[in-house]
């Protein structure tokens, strides 16, 4: 064995610090602009992902809209092929609305008011068990269910479907997915004809002013009036087109 000169250690592997090592590890670390970079890429996806998903969601709502209006059409004309007649009390004698007028709006030309929807629904749904049994009885009396929407959301206002809280002021009314009652009339002057309540005039929204129909079903769409432009309410959002025009608007109509 060698004996180890005195003071001598034993050997040092490690790197030496030089100039070379320093840049190696400055150029793996991000430089501030690279990372403001990378973080303005991150904002842009998720930006993308978003108006993605919110368009998703408004098709999925115009879908779900315009299944709603044409059920709702299909089960009134359902109840005339069982009795001969719409579902109508026998006071109304021309075109009935039910339905909740947006803030400004007026009912459709030449029709009464009927009241909210939920007095219809509850005829169509043979629910016996609310305001309207006496009305259901007398209408429905083979307690046929034409139509068995599913409940609302409980949001404020209630979206898409029937609101079924107990003590909910909207209690039994058929809403959309955007917040409003959807507005529906029946010919009650039986000369199958209902006003159109649309003002294009371009055939937009078919025949003005009355379209040949037993019955129509129709949704306000995302700013709660009929027609595009402002919202009814901070409830709602504000779109293209103008008031009462269907042209432009997200409004879905059965027809």
């Amino acid at each position: 064995m060698i004996p180890l000169s005195h003071g001598v250690g034993p050997p040092d592997n490690r790197e030496p610090i030089t100039d070379n090592s320093v840049a190696r590890r400055a150029r793996a670390a991000f430089t501030l602009i690279e990372m403001i970079v990378v973080m303005l890429i991150i904002a842009t996806l998720a930006a993308l992902l978003m108006t993605g998903a919110s368009g998703a969601f408004e098709r999925a709502r115009k879908t779900q809209a315009k299944n709603d209006v044409t059920q709702l059409v299909t089960a009134i004309n359902a109840f005339y092929t069982e009795y001969g007649k719409y579902p109508l009390v026998s006071t109304i004698t021309t075109d009935a609305f039910y339905g909740t007028l947006p803030p400004g709006g007026t009912l459709p030309a030449g029709c009464a008011n009927a009241g909210t929807n939920d007095v219809l629904l509850d005829v169509l749904r043979n629910n016996t068990a609310g305001s309207n049994a006496a009305t259901v009885t007398t209408l429905n009396p083979r307690q046929i269910v034409f139509i068995s929407p599913g409940g609302a959301k409980k949001t404020t206002p209630p979206r898409g479907g029937i609101v079924v809280v107990a003590g909910d002021p909207f209690l039994g009314q058929y809403f959309d997915p955007w917040g409003s009652p959807y507005a529906i009339e029946i010919d009650g002057g039986y000369d199958n004809l209902v006003s159109n309540p649309y003002s294009d005039n371009d055939g937009s929204a078919g025949a003005s002013p009355s379209l040949i129909q037993g019955a129509i079903a129709y949704s306000y769409g995302k700013n709660g009036k009929l027609g595009g432009g402002a919202a009814a309410s901070s409830a709602f959002a504000a779109e293209g087109g103008s008031a009462g025009v269907f042209k432009g608007s997200s409004d879905i109509l059965s027809w």
